[in-house]
């Protein structure tokens, strides 16, 4: 192996936790649950990626209470039942030399939805006997597509309730066993409806000005902070822009700062999302798109961010990281079509040309191979 060792794989501290490298698979919902419960598909789908040696691995968002799942089928940490579920995953993705990390969320409006593949106004698998719920927001406002359901405003109490379940759902993770936690908060789920001015019409504390519209996203924050241990870190991933007249890149910088203040370790920086069911996105999607909003947040408040959005190979994501504009490199759907992102991101870059990173029961075998191909 190579003495010289690329930014993507040298390790990051985040309090008392270290990530062996900067490869991050990035939250991506599955559909497969059921009772929000993780199964064997689970298991196979987020193992595969620790095999691949990525530094953290996360799961899909998991809702903090039944309604605030987006889809019957997505997981979940509303209730003591499911850690022991999570448990078993979290062994094996620690077995395996990866932080074991997990995302908790609220849909908000954006809850009861059909599943991305499924045709408008279906409801997930029809055996599956899937039945739609009464979703909530901060305004009466839908996320505008016409199957999109109209939410019930949230009185002043439910999201104090809300926000102690943030903190709830930030015990359980721990106890589940997980390295580190992020609240979604992007994507026009309901912390992102909170912050618009698109989606939150309130006049009250809870909205009005930014620092009314950031009020309930913060206190739940500052929920998963206190209930989440002080060695562990913590994300939060923020759409840095939602479209024209809403959420702008000035405003989350501003937000980040109160984050920071919070507790907040890495913000996970992406885009758009608040208005029909699908990542809809303000910006064009090109190489790296979302890189700039990740730079922006981390020079603006001086914290380290997370970047995401069509990272494709290991030069791209060591260039990014070189230049400063983010601290850790999130793979999506790149890491659905090549689980060994990482590993093949590592000879790109030149510093596994002998297969030493991967788990020795296939590198051994990929030696051997290499030493047989054809000159």
């Amino acid at each position: 192996m190579s003495l010289s060792r690329p930014l993507l794989f040298t390790p990051f501290k985040m309090r008392g936790v270290v990530a062996p490298n900067r490869a991050v698979v990035s939250p991506m919902v599955q559909y497969r649950a059921t009772d929000g419960l993780v199964n064997d598909y689970h298991m196979v789908h987020l193992g595969k990626f620790a095999l691949g040696k990525f530094g953290i691995v996360f799961t899909e968002n998991c809702a903090i209470e039944p309604r605030g799942r987006v889809t019957q089928g997505d997981l979940g940490l509303w209730d003591d039942s499911q850690i022991e579920s999570h448990r078993r995953l979290t062994r094996f993705l620690k077995q395996e030399g990866s932080l074991a990390a997990t995302q908790i969320t609220h849909s908000g409006r954006k809850g009861s939805t059909p599943r991305s593949f499924d045709k408008p106004g279906e409801l997930g698998p029809k055996e599956a006997g899937w039945q739609r719920w009464q979703v909530v927001g901060p305004s009466e406002l839908s996320a505008g597509e016409p199957y999109a359901p109209a939410p019930k405003q949230l009185a002043a109490a439910e999201i104090e309730e809300i926000v102690k379940k943030f903190g709830e759902a930030a015990r359980r993770a721990d106890a589940a066993g997980y390295d580190v936690i992020e609240i979604h908060g992007a994507h026009g789920y309901l912390l992102a409806q909170f912050l618009s001015p698109i989606s939150n019409t309130r006049n009250d504390q809870y909205g009005g000005d930014r620092a009314g519209r950031m009020r309930f996203p913060l206190a739940a924050a500052k929920a998963v902070r206190t209930n989440w241990p002080e060695h562990k870190p913590m994300f939060i991933r923020v759409s840095a822009v939602d479209g024209a007249g809403g959420w702008d890149v000035e405003d989350t910088i501003a937000y980040a700062r109160e984050l920071k203040a919070i507790g907040i370790d890495v913000v996970d920086t992406s885009s758009g999302g608040l208005t029909g069911l699908s990542t809809a996105l303000p910006v064009k999607r090109s190489l790296g798109f979302q890189v700039p909003f990740a730079a922006a947040v981390k020079r603006g408040a001086d914290i380290p961010t997370m970047a995401v959005g069509l990272i494709l190979d290991g030069p791209q994501a060591e260039e990014i990281l070189q230049s400063g504009d983010a601290d850790l490199i999130a793979i999506g759907r790149q890491a659905l079509f090549d689980p060994f992102w990482a590993l093949h991101a590592a000879q790109e870059l030149g510093c596994d040309a002998d297969f030493d990173m991967w788990t020795p029961e296939y590198g051994w075998w990929l030696e051997k191979r290499k030493n047989n191909l054809p000159k």
